[in-house]
């Protein structure tokens, strides 16, 4: 029977059943950590070839001075056929694109965006924020003092009917941040309908932004590549090429903390952003660069590199779904979560007001868990129900008892407020 449909009597024998079971799994002593996004010790060694190669000697001697802060141009090339631009709609940075998301926010907040006044001389700025969705861009969007929106998503993206009104009535409303492909956490990509709406859409505000963080561009699950629609290709047509930033890295790719990443933009919002970027570097780190760009060599090479990365974690978000629907699956009706076909997280729902308990016994049986409430803005789910759930960075064996422990947690948690 559905947990919801038993009687207090049968909740109190079940809810003490899960106590014991909590109890037993706590004392072993577990210690696991999936709170996390993090490539595994695997994964980087995939890339082990690229730091010992190119020789020395075959570095062009223009990457061994400064200059480029641009980009080395044989990278330039790669990201924007990776992304569906041209290279000269691209800037290669250095090693995190969330570095280059907050750059891209400092200079509009100081310096304004083509023209017009800059964002910290506006009496308010908001961000609309899709929820759940990644907590570092909400960071970023609150060191900045910017207000954030709760925007809904659904299987298709952001709910669009909100985003239209909010943005056409509101000049104070200035970006949205989107993971349009495999989003953190709920893994969903958005829909053809989605893009054209949000690369069409009327803005009260000329210097709106879409800031368009394509991290997962390549990272399938399955051998079903679902297609992104190219939102500047459709924005071009309907003259709103300067609405974009979208950002991408090899950080998933290669080495984690030493990739190379990269935005792609309008051509006049590259030139307003390098005008800026002169003063601020003579050049990023060109070697890195080069040696990704021998390493990596061509998108299909990357396709390539991304199927054998698939064979090392796909089996951890298995271990993970499938303990879910084994323990959790329809007679329990406490839980609901994705079964993502990319990227790096699952999306965990318990029942309301659970999730910080949730995670509160999972820290005390052993289990890290990214915070409870980390994706909504300001930290705040006022549903109380929504985990991420990183499986990535754990062995094979750790991520069955990371399994084992979270569905206990959330049988105790979820009784524990069933039976009051």
């Amino acid at each position: 029977m559905k947990y919801t449909n038993l009687t207090k009597e049968q909740l109190k024998e079940l809810l003490d059943s899960a106590k014991k079971e909590y109890e037993e799994i706590a004392a072993k002593g577990y210690k696991v950590d999936i709170a996390r996004g993090k490539p595994c010790n695997a994964q980087a060694a995939l890339a082990y070839d690229m730091l010992t190669a190119p020789a020395a000697e075959e570095y062009p001697m223009a990457y061994l001075n400064y200059g480029m802060p641009e980009g080395i141009p044989e990278m330039r090339k790669l990201f924007a056929q990776l992304l569906g631009l041209e290279p000269s709609q691209v800037i290669v940075g250095g090693n995190s694109s969330l570095n280059m998301m907050y750059d891209t926010v400092q200079r509009a907040m100081q310096f304004g965006l083509l023209g017009e006044k800059p964002w910290n001389k506006c009496e308010k700025v908001r961000f609309l924020c899709p929820v759940p969705g990644y907590d570092r861009h909400f960071a970023v969007t609150q060191h900045f003092g910017i207000d954030m929106i709760n925007v809904p998503m659904d299987d298709n993206g952001p709910n669009m009917d909100l985003v239209e009104s909010l943005v056409a009535s509101d000049e104070s409303a200035k970006g949205i941040w989107c993971v349009p492909k495999y989003s953190n956490p709920t893994g969903i990509v958005y829909s053809d309908e989605v893009v054209a709406r949000l690369a069409t859409m009327k803005t009260a505000a000329k210097d709106f932004r879409i800031f368009w963080d394509n991290a997962y561009c390549v990272h399938d699950l399955t051998d079903e590549t679902v297609e992104l629609a190219n939102i500047m290709t459709i924005a071009k047509k309907a003259g709103n090429e300067d609405r974009i930033f979208e950002f991408a890295s090899t950080s998933k790719i290669t080495v984690a903390g030493a990739g190379v990443a990269c935005m792609g933009a309008s051509e006049a919002n590259i030139k307003d952003a390098m005008s800026h970027i002169f003063y601020q570097t003579i050049g990023n780190d060109k070697v890195n660069q080069y040696r990704h760009f021998r390493f990596l060599q061509s998108v299909e090479h990357i396709k390539e590199i991304m199927n054998a990365q698939k064979a090392i974690i796909k089996p951890k978000f298995d271990a993970i779904v499938s303990t879910l629907e084994e323990s959790l699956g329809d007679d329990c009706d406490i839980a609901q979560w994705t079964n993502p076909k990319g990227g790096y997280f699952i999306s965990l729902d318990v029942l309301d007001g659970c999730a910080s308990r949730v995670a509160a016994l999972c820290k005390a049986a052993g289990l890290t868990l990214t915070g409870a409430g980390a994706t909504y803005p300001y930290g705040r789910d006022d549903s109380d129900k929504n985990l991420r759930i990183a499986p990535t960075y754990t062995n094979g064996e750790d991520v069955s008892v990371a399994a084992e422990i979270l569905v206990a947690c959330v049988k105790l948690a979820c009784l524990e407020k069933l039976a009051k």
